[in-house]
């Protein structure tokens, strides 16, 4: 299948915790994701409840209905399957690519995460229909979060896949053509959606401007 990453240069990572911390609302959240032309977005919760994230799920659907939007969810497949979503993203310690395929069907989106130049090598050679690569800056949104990549990172991941690459981890509307530059198809942002003198659509249109 032909990966929507190839024309959606921004990826919209919607996390439930940051929402919470910020006390925004997804579905007004994700309202503004629709309005500003966000064509693919995935799901975080890390700490939820699977109804939990079914309902939040259910609350995407309906926001994005009409927009085109891929669904993606992270790390579970089963849920992406129960949600309808448009696919699945796994990291490193979750399913294998190959194994998120068997819950997901042939049909769906399986990406996964990659932090060294080994990883993107085997992910590569996978099922996966995206790679991503990370962090290429600092970030603060994972704890856990690996060693950063930098430009560096994504240029050798770049050389490694024909697959579309997707650069996650610090990215910003300063740096973010730096990024497409050193070979990224897809950003993917978090924090940098949110800015208190703008709202989340007004942030992702500028986003989607300055990746043209």
């Amino acid at each position: 299948m032909q990966s929507p990453l190839i024309v959606s240069q921004l990826y919209a990572i919607v996390d439930a915790e940051m929402l919470a911390t910020r006390s925004v609302a997804l579905a007004d959240f994700a309202r503004d994701l629709h309005a500003a032309g966000v064509g693919l977005l995935q799901y975080r919760d890390k700490n939820g409840s699977p109804q939990d994230v079914l309902r939040a799920a259910a609350i995407l659907h309906e926001a994005m209905a009409g927009s085109g939007c891929k669904l993606i969810m992270n790390d579970r497949a089963d849920l992406a399957v129960l949600a309808n979503f448009d696919g699945v993203h796994v990291g490193q310690g979750d399913l294998s690519p190959e194994d998120a395929r068997r819950v997901v069907g042939p049909d769906a989106i399986v990406g996964v995460s990659t932090h060294t130049d080994e990883q993107a090598r085997i992910a590569n050679e996978s099922c996966a229909d995206y790679i991503a690569i990370g962090p290429v800056f600092a970030t603060g949104t994972k704890p856990d979060a690996s060693p950063v990549v930098g430009l560096e990172g994504v240029r050798r991941a770049r050389a490694l896949t024909r697959k579309p690459l997707v650069a996650i981890g610090g990215i910003t509307r300063a740096n973010v053509r730096c990024v497409i530059d050193a070979g990224a198809d897809s950003i993917a942002v978090i924090s940098a959606l949110f800015d208190a003198q703008e709202s989340p659509e007004q942030v992702a249109r500028d986003f989607l401007a300055r990746l043209r």
